[in-house]
């Protein structure tokens, strides 16, 4: 058996291997001069190391597309990046993380301490474009329409989640405001690793109703642009990891909502008559 057929026959693990294999080297080779000198990994580095990492789930959504399904594989995958029309309804979900993130954070400041006022930096926004571009063409346009080949939709986006959560694992102390986060390090990566696959759930249910990768890619952008804009500066890295787990509760009850309406198929009823 040549690779390429192996490749065929494992196309989902194939996929993470490669998109792993392509984040992780690339973010050991930004550091990879501070590790051999023993010196400190900076935040500069690890500012450069997640742009690096997105590379991954991009270079492999293509190109896996490009091995398991041919030309008219990648013809489709352009056709669902480009696919903005669908209810309107659906670009409304574009404003569940900013909103929740501010009455999480507006919450905390009232009932718990100003540190927690979120502050308004706009050009925050622009973080997210590059990560929700590219990631996408992963993450929704290849792995989860796969993974829902064998598997409801729900069970795939949960598991998706937790290896997208995972995913971050090199770069995760250097998100957040409260970077380096020192020996809350692990309570706030649970934290935002939580948050990421109740994330997940939602861009599924939205993709699944809407075939949208193009929608998936906007919500992704508002999730990290959100967070970069909206959250509290001048916060300790205890207080930023119990934001974030207020804040990945949040997203769960909305989650459980969306869960319960649609099902695990994550879709109206209409269009899984149609589907079936």
């Amino acid at each position: 058996m040549n690779l390429k057929s192996f490749i065929q026959r494992h196309q989902i693990a194939s996929y993470f291997v490669l998109t792993y294999t392509i984040s992780w080297l690339g973010a050991l080779l930004v550091v990879a001069p501070n590790l051999i000198s023993g010196s400190r990994i900076t935040t500069i580095n690890g500012l450069i190391m997640f742009p690096v990492m997105l590379l991954g789930p991009s270079i492999a959504g293509i190109a896996m597309t490009a091995i398991a399904d041919g030309k008219s594989g990648l013809r489709d995958l352009r056709s669902r990046m480009g696919r903005w029309r669908v209810g309107g309804q659906w670009y409304a979900t574009i404003l569940i993380p900013p909103v929740l993130i501010m009455l999480v954070l507006l919450a905390l400041s009232t009932m718990v301490s100003p540190d927690f006022t979120p502050r308004l930096f706009l050009w925050g926004l622009l973080f997210g474009i590059p990560a929700g571009f590219l990631e996408e063409i992963g993450w929704t346009g290849y792995a989860f329409p796969k993974m829902c080949l064998k598997q409801s939709p729900l069970r795939a986006s949960l598991l998706l989640g937790v290896l997208w959560g995972l995913w971050h694992l090199p770069v995760i102390d250097f998100l957040g405001a409260a970077s380096p986060h020192g020996t809350y390090w692990l309570p706030y990566a649970l934290a935002f690793i939580v948050a990421m696959i109740a994330m997940r759930v939602l861009i599924a249910w939205v993709y699944s109703n809407t075939s949208s990768v193009l929608l998936a890619q906007l919500i992704h952008i508002s999730s990290t642009g959100s967070l970069v804009m909206l959250s509290p500066t001048l916060i300790a890295p205890a207080q930023e990891a119990l934001w974030y787990w207020v804040y990945a509760g949040a997203l769960w009850v909305v989650v459980a909502i969306v869960t319960i309406t649609y099902g695990k198929r994550l879709m109206r009823k209409s269009l899984v008559v149609a589907a079936l």
